[in-house]
């Protein structure tokens, strides 16, 4: 049994991923800052017969993020798909003549810094399980493909780490690592046919399973 490890874990879309892999065999780790929230959507996903945990780090926090990874290594098996998808603070949201030099430290901590720990936390595991097994997932909203004047943080920050996406969807495909990109412009709305939960959590899993799709997009809103 592996497993998917969901980094901004919560009762939208991550439950929905949780609930769409679980149902394929995959063990889920949760991963939020609030051990109290994983581990009570853990409970209720436990309910439905799906083997979650939860743990707790700081996106913000390299090291909190790696040791959360190797707790959920050690307690649920091998990391083989990893989603990179935790919510943006509002306060990264500011207009761009208003966005100073310290504005863009917090976005860029957690968008840029955070996914590329997250990465090299569970490459090697991915590597073990062989060729055609890992899969990274991140998760953006719209501006990190057409930025926003008024969500300067995010956009800025959701720029680079898709590029940093596109790059590792260049190299780790050599290796049999597949990365993919899932855009969804607008807020996720339960259910609406492109942007409920579950659709996209079915999205999400045609791009594990397909392997060969970098980037997908959801509403241009």
């Amino acid at each position: 049994m592996t497993t998917l490890a969901i980094i901004g874990a919560g009762r939208g879309l991550g439950a929905a991923m949780a609930r769409r892999f679980g149902a394929e065999g995959f063990s889920v780790a949760l991963i939020s800052r609030s051990q109290g929230k994983v581990d009570a959507l853990a409970e209720d996903l436990g309910k439905e017969g799906i083997h979650a945990r939860g743990f707790a780090a700081d996106v913000r926090n390299p090291e909190s993020i790696a040791a959360a990874l190797e707790a959920a290594t050690e307690t649920l098996g091998p990391i083989e798909v990893l989603q990179y998808s935790p919510l943006p603070q509002k306060d990264f949201m500011r207009p761009v003549l208003e966005t100073t030099p310290a504005d863009l430290k917090g976005p860029v901590e957690f968008s840029i810094y955070g996914s590329v720990a997250a990465v090299h936390q569970v490459l090697p595991g991915m590597r073990f399980l062989g060729q055609s097994r890992g899969t990274i997932l991140f998760v953006n909203g719209g501006s990190a493909v057409r930025p926003g004047r008024a969500v300067t943080g995010t956009s800025v920050a959701f720029a680079g780490q898709a590029a940093y996406a596109q790059l590792l969807h260049e190299v780790l495909a050599e290796e049999g690592i597949h990365v993919s990109q899932l855009i969804i412009g607008g807020r996720i709305v339960e259910g609406d046919p492109e942007k409920d939960p579950n659709v996209l959590a079915g999205v999400l899993w045609d791009l594990h399973a397909r392997r060969d799709t970098f980037r997908r997009q959801i509403s241009a809103d």
